[in-house]
């Protein structure tokens, strides 16, 4: 799997060459499923679910850049669905685009639906992650961002598929506690490696490699 984890979205030009490029086609010849889960657990957050759905984020763009098809996968659904109904869909996916909202709240629902266990398998498909979508890759977000709690407990563990965690929306002006400081403070309690990123900056991940994309303002806390 190829991922690449912004914090606003495919919303500059840098951010959209990254895409193509972990691709590997235009985008009008792939084909795309949205997880607008993470959403929910937010305050108006299915209002918000409803608008990257339908691609009415021009902020933060993602379902609306001209994919050759798009499809709803809400995780909540598929542990009453059997695996054979959504799991070929998934792999036939040019690529996933997943939501910003809760990343515990993705976490969980990650795990219940059994998306997180097929992630190994999906070698050919693309993670594009906004905002929680992001974090949910990471091995821990930090009690910073720690929202809603799972009914089963629990830290602030993620899937950990980097070996990074992320801080978004850094300097965001709707978000005025989201800056440096708070970065550097949230940083230092965290064991691994971190970047802190603006909604201009991306990361993609290609195997091992590691590459900051960025028309914007990022740091990485060693």
């Amino acid at each position: 799997m190829r991922l690449l984890l912004t914090s606003g979205g495919v919303r500059n030009q840098s951010i959209h060459d990254a895409l193509l490029d972990v691709l590997g086609k235009p985008i009008a010849g792939a084909t795309a499923l949205c997880i607008p889960t993470a959403g929910y657990a937010n305050p108006g957050g299915f209002g918000r679910a409803w608008n990257f759905v339908a691609g009415q984020e021009s902020e933060c763009p993602m379902t609306e850049l001209g994919w050759k098809s798009v499809g709803v996968l809400e995780l909540s659904v598929l542990p009453s669905l059997g695996p054979e109904r959504w799991q070929p869909v998934v792999r036939e996916a040019d690529v996933l685009l997943v939501n910003g909202g809760d990343p515990l709240f993705l976490h969980y629902w990650m795990r219940e639906s059994g998306l997180a266990a097929l992630l190994p398998a999906l070698d050919d498909t693309v993670w594009v992650g906004l905002s929680a979508g992001s974090m949910i890759m990471t091995p821990r977000i930090g009690e910073d961002f720690v929202g809603w709690r799972p009914p089963t407990g629990g830290d602030d563990s993620t899937l950990g598929l980097v070996d990074f965690s992320i801080f978004p929306h850094l300097d965001h002006p709707a978000l005025p506690e989201n800056h440096m400081g708070a970065a550097e403070k949230w940083a230092a309690t965290l064991p691994n490696p971190s970047y802190a990123i603006d909604d201009d900056t991306a990361i993609k991940v290609v195997g091992d490699t590691v590459e900051v994309i960025s028309e914007g303002n990022w740091t990485l806390f060693e």
